[in-house]
């Protein structure tokens, strides 16, 4: 029998040695950069998840088979699916009369198959308001498909605020109403719940869902990607009450109807295993570790309460974006005095172990997300690195 080669092969304890310092000072970095990942998504995710799936990579404990190579007709995954759809249904209060569902495309799938789903069920056009850059993107897709009224619109002010209840007039003959709760872009976050109650709400949550209480019973409908706060890129949930879907068109293509989606349990054709597993692992920790809805909005509130306060005491060196009423919890765009000064914050911050500060194409600048996953300790450490860069480049 041939001798396997590894046999004839002893490393020397003094490379060995060495071998597992390399390695030890190689995770160690990999964790650091984890903590202190600020990316506006796909965001950052708690360590003890990461933990999970990286051996669900290899093995999921309870099948023996790696989540990558699992197929999503098998009854582990059904349960999986059922477990999660149950979590997010505790976490919001869920009454029976609403669906949740797993899907995929996005945000932005749902800014069409929403449009194209309910435009017909008024002469009204829909009301959409107009408050960022992403819900800059919904509003074009719904102009794609039907009538669009745009009850307000921040385009003029550069998105720097939200409106107040005297700027918003809404109709009750529309067949809903789409806003954004938190404009990721610009740092912008709504604080109460907007419309008539007589008129479908329809709200983007994509990235403040789950991390705070939410009068989910206010809404016709809720949806959020996940790569914000519940896990990786590749699924969006969506929470729909049962009487928007009867309202809804029955004449499109299966996979954009909701009734399709509904009825399949969100297996109507090869869904994203890997991210909806993730997600079950989200909510399992939002639910044990956390302690629910309101310990991690406590948390989240400190988090941005701390990094706004470095903004606000530094005499102008740090610039925040938006108006004070309507600022972020998530996301925290900022400016420095000049370009200049912003890219030597980003490349220092990036000798520091930071990710993710740069702000979007779209206004540039800085911005600093404080995702679910974000912790405080990882806050803490950029406050401390921005009192250190104020210090060495102040005037």
């Amino acid at each position: 029998m041939d001798t396997l080669l590894s046999d004839h092969y002893v490393e020397d304890p003094k490379n060995h040695a060495q071998n597992l310092v390399k390695e030890a000072l190689k995770t160690q970095s990999a964790t650091i950069r984890n903590l202190r990942n600020f990316s506006g998504g796909p965001g950052a995710l708690p360590e003890s998840v990461l933990l999970q799936v990286q051996e669900s990579i290899l093995s999921v404990p309870e099948v023996g088979l790696s989540i990558l190579g699992i197929s999503h007709r098998s009854d582990w995954f059904a349960h999986v699916v059922e477990e999660a759809e149950n979590n997010v249904r505790s976490l919001l209060n869920l009454s029976p009369d609403y669906h949740v569902l797993f899907l995929q495309g996005g945000a932005t799938q749902q800014f069409s198959t929403i449009a194209m789903s309910l435009m017909g069920s008024s002469p009204s056009p829909a009301e959409y308001l107009l408050t960022g850059y992403w819900s800059g993107k919904s509003v074009a897709d719904a102009q794609h498909i039907g009538a669009v009224r745009t009850v307000w619109s921040g385009e003029n002010e550069h998105y720097a605020r939200l409106p107040s209840d005297q700027e918003l007039s809404f109709s009750p003959d529309a067949p809903y109403l789409h806003y954004i709760s938190n404009e990721t872009v610009e740092g912008m976050q709504f604080q109460r719940v907007l419309g008539l109650d007589s008129v479908p709400r329809i709200c983007d949550m994509s990235s403040d869902f789950l991390s705070r209480p939410c009068e989910a019973d206010r809404f016709s409908m809720i949806y959020a990607h996940a790569q914000k706060n519940l896990g990786p890129a590749g699924v969006t949930i969506v929470v729909m009450k049962k009487s928007l879907v009867q309202q809804c068109r029955s004449d499109l293509p299966r996979f954009l109807d909701y009734r399709t989606q509904i009825k399949a349990h969100s297996i109507f054709n090869t869904p994203p295993v890997f991210a909806i597993y993730v997600v079950l692992l989200i909510t399992r920790w939002l639910m044990n570790e956390i302690g629910g809805l309101s310990n991690m909005n406590t948390l989240n509130v400190s988090k941005a309460a701390l990094l706004y306060q470095t903004i606000d005491e530094s005499d102008s060196f740090y610039r925040g974006r938006s108006s004070i009423e309507d600022r972020s919890l998530m996301n925290i765009a900022f400016n420095l005095q000049t370009p200049e000064l912003e890219k030597l914050f980003l490349e220092e911050s990036s000798q520091a172990g930071f990710s993710g500060l740069n702000g979007h194409r779209a206004i540039g600048g800085l911005r600093a997300s404080l995702y679910n996953g974000v912790t405080l300790r990882a806050v803490e450490d950029l406050v401390d690195f921005m009192h250190q860069f104020q210090h060495q480049h102040s005037n």
